[in-house]
């Protein structure tokens, strides 16, 4: 056991400076005249009125005889000394201690920032603000999760925050009430939703198509340090879908919402988090992403496409054989270059963003939360025309993307 043992009394250094004087049998303006410095200068030193500068404690040290570190020490130590006693060190101490557990903990600042937690100069309140969003009685306990953490011995940074990314998607997605989900109907239902790829305002009309076949969906932006695309866990035995747009292109869209839904279709039990850049090497991840790519492109029209168009890939036959599977052709784009069939700079024109058509189901936007009259309505409308005839859309209507629920 160690203990840091702190002096009762620490001794200001103009004391030792007026004991040195007198020992010397010097005055404070003998000293003064020696260092070339004013009376007031020594005088304020011996009262504890004045510090000792780096630039005085060189002078002491030429005019006495010692080191300069002998001085700053002094004065550094002293100061210190007073601190602590004006401060009430044990006590601030103990806000700083909790403060650092706390940060350590999770990842406040951001949490505070999107608003999920609420800013506050009161240790205790931020505590209970953190504690009541994790659902635990203290700092430091495990949160519990629907959704398991695959880091979950590691208690790093980037863990933390995707614990915390997690618990905010439990958060909103309880709020939506939603069908019975039924597995089979998923299954058929995926031409459907593949049917919605062919134009990227049709991202709008996803986050609907899936609550109607009692899929949990939400947008909640991915922290720092955490690199996720999307994950998919069960919450009370329904699926829950989560996407983080970290790449808001329309080929990293579906290519992450067709992983996550191969992975509910294949039957995987537990939870997934999927960072697409860098998928676990597993017969789960595997699956889903083979499933993700056959239902995006077919396998067989897109080997005959590359071998009879390679090397060349004009906008033109890439535009024309992503129709021909009616799909956008950023999707056709984004798997090429994936595949390093044509390199990262070509046809990136093709790569659109569709973050603004999804905004109304995005935890970035909480202010959209709340349902507008008409919206879903409009959106019930469209699809039934895209899923009855697999036709009918209209080229001039806007698509205001699905809301919290």
């Amino acid at each position: 056991m160690t203990q840091t043992l702190a002096p009762a009394r620490v001794s200001p250094p103009g004391r030792i400076l007026s004991r040195e004087l007198e020992a010397r049998g010097w005055t404070q303006k003998d000293l003064a005249e020696i260092m070339g410095r004013p009376h007031q200068t020594i005088n304020g030193i011996i009262k504890g009125n004045k510090q000792i500068t780096p630039e005085t404690a060189i002078e002491l040290a030429e005019a006495l005889g010692t080191s300069a570190e002998f001085w700053t020490n002094l004065e550094a130590k002293y100061r210190l000394h007073i601190a602590q006693k004006e401060a009430g060190h044990p006590s601030q101490t103990s806000e700083i201690a909790r403060r650092s557990c706390l940060y350590s903990f999770a990842p406040v600042a951001e949490m505070i920032k999107r608003g999920w937690i609420q800013a506050t100069d009161s240790i205790t309140e931020l505590e209970q603000q953190v504690c009541r969003f994790f659902e635990i009685d203290q700092i430091g306990e495990t949160p519990k999760l629907a959704v398991n953490c695959r880091k979950s011995e590691k208690r790093d940074p980037e863990t933390q925050a995707q614990i915390a990314w997690m618990k905010r998607v439990e958060w909103v997605v309880r709020h939506q009430k939603l069908p019975a989900f039924d597995q089979a109907t998923l299954e058929s239902a995926i031409p459907e939703i593949l049917a919605l790829s062919a134009h990227a305002e049709n991202v709008a009309l996803v986050p609907d198509k899936l609550f109607s076949l009692g899929i949990h969906f939400v947008i909640v932006p991915h922290l720092s340090k955490t690199y996720l695309d999307g994950a998919v866990f069960y919450l009370e035995g329904r699926p829950v879908l989560a996407l983080t747009l970290r790449h808001k292109r329309i080929d990293n869209f579906w290519f992450t919402l067709m992983h996550e839904l191969g992975h509910i279709v294949a039957g995987h039990k537990g939870s997934y988090l999927d960072n697409m850049d860098d998928l676990d090497v597993s017969r789960e991840e595997t699956e889903a992403n083979q499933l993700a790519a056959d239902w995006l492109l077919d396998a067989q029209a897109l080997d005959e496409f590359v071998q009879q168009t390679s090397p060349y890939f004009s906008a033109k036959k890439v535009k024309d054989f992503a129709k021909s599977q009616n799909r956008h052709p950023g999707i056709l784009v984004g798997r090429l270059q994936k595949e390093k069939i044509i390199p990262y700079t070509h046809h990136n024109k093709f790569l659109v963003k569709i973050d603004k058509h999804l905004e109304q189901n995005s935890d970035a936007f909480p202010h959209l939360a709340e349902r507008q009259v008409g919206v879903k309505e409009r959106r019930v409308v469209q699809l039934e025309q895209l899923n009855g005839h697999g036709k009918g859309r209209n080229k001039d209507s806007e698509y205001s993307g699905g809301t919290i629920h």
